[in-house]
């Protein structure tokens, strides 16, 4: 039984097909954490994968667990199954129950849209990575377009560092402790819907989600004076959402907009939107170079946290040589009221099998006196490079 789907799994003569990544990382912080923490972080991690095709059948099962050892933080020591699926595929319709991960989405710094899992924070503070979700998913593609229906049961809960590792925050969240708005808490049934099509240059989607906000608030614990804590309220939501890319040319031209209530009195609504453009064939070797930016922003005054809501401005470079080694490159540079963030990640494929992966963020707040001016605070002390080495097979 898994949160409350029966899975049923029967063994068959036919072959399986096993794949998956192995991975080494080194991190090094460039500056002592505000509670002491190292300056170095090592961890391991493998995600394999199984996948299964009944012959002469339309039924199919992925399962995909996950599992990262880390020297630093307790926390980031963890396992998760990021997929165990078993999927019917009609004529025009698709089933699939069990676990999973769905990605809605279209601009480059931040995914308004995107409700459906909740964010591994421990894994990396992008929110790119993501917990399996328990999801019942009916799809069909029409005239109208692609439709998809997802049930929702069993809620995740966000992940945070421990205290001992990097990227935490002033107090200790007590994740143990968690507080629900709605009396079902964790059980609560969630609900939502896709519809998505292509017209002409243009790929447009719409989406509504009813449950659970994976992003939670936080409530101050103080019964010990001495050592209060923080303990997260996950509310109850109602999101509708719109997100749109026009592909025009060497153009593509982005926007994911949202309005929600449920974490206040009044709805709020927040949108990202932007462009890139790509200058295709620099090199002899037919190098690409993509210039991206982007704006943010959020009509509420106070965001998540009680920190001061302040529009922000992307710009950005994302490479590719397009060489047999599939060489790559993303810089970004955000920038708010008193805050800036610096991204590079860059990869390159190692022979067949192996990937290098190079990644660095620098965090800079103006006022530091004031913790409530920039969301970066907490991480102001967190500038880092990583390196990681991937494994295929």
């Amino acid at each position: 039984m898994l949160g409350g789907f029966l899975v049923l799994v029967t063994t068959s003569s036919d072959a399986a097909e096993w794949s998956g990544v192995v991975s080494t990382e080194g991190r090094y912080f460039f500056e002592e954490g505000d509670f002491g923490q190292k300056q170095s972080e090592f961890a391991l991690a493998a995600e394999p994968e199984f996948y299964h095709r009944w012959q002469d059948s339309d039924w199919s099962i992925v399962f995909k667990p996950f599992f990262r050892w880390d020297s630093l933080d307790d926390e980031r020591t963890h396992a998760d199954i990021r997929e165990l699926m078993v999927r019917y595929v009609g004529n025009d319709w698709e089933l699939k129950v069990g676990v999973s991960k769905v990605f809605w989405g279209v601009a480059e710094s931040q995914h308004l849209v995107d409700v459906i899992n909740q964010t591994d924070f421990v894994e990396n503070i992008d929110g790119e990575d993501k917990l399996g979700q328990q999801m019942l998913t009916l799809s069909t593609e029409q005239g109208f377009g692609y439709l998809e229906l997802f049930l929702l049961p069993g809620f995740r809960e966000r992940t945070f560092a421990d205290e001992g590792g990097r990227f935490r925050f002033p107090l200790t969240i007590d994740e143990d402790n968690p507080i629900y708005a709605d009396e079902d808490g964790k059980q609560h049934l969630d609900a939502a819907i896709r519809w998505s099509r292509w017209i002409g240059d243009w790929d447009i989607g719409l989406s509504h989600f009813s449950g659970t906000s994976r992003e939670p608030l936080f409530v101050v614990n103080s019964s010990n004076p001495l050592q209060p804590t923080l303990r997260p309220l996950y509310v109850t939501i109602d999101q509708t959402a719109l997100d749109v890319q026009a592909t025009k040319g060497a153009w593509l031209w982005k926007l994911e907009a949202m309005t929600r209530s449920g974490f206040s009195e009044d709805r709020y609504w927040a949108a990202v939107g932007g462009l890139e453009y790509t200058f295709f064939g620099i090199t002899d070797s037919g190098a690409d170079l993509g210039m991206i930016v982007e704006y943010q922003h959020d009509s509420r005054d106070n965001l998540p946290g009680g920190f001061e809501q302040h529009d922000v401005a992307v710009a950005g470079f994302r490479l590719a040589m397009n060489d047999i080694q599939s060489t790559e490159a993303l810089l970004v540079y955000s920038q708010g009221e008193g805050q800036r963030f610096l991204n590079l990640e860059a990869s390159r494929r190692l022979g067949d099998d192996w990937k290098v992966i190079l990644e660095a963020r620098l965090f800079s707040v103006d006022n530091e006196q004031n913790p409530f001016e920039s969301q970066l605070y907490p991480f102001r002390n967190d500038d880092y490079i990583s390196l990681t080495f991937e494994r295929y097979f």
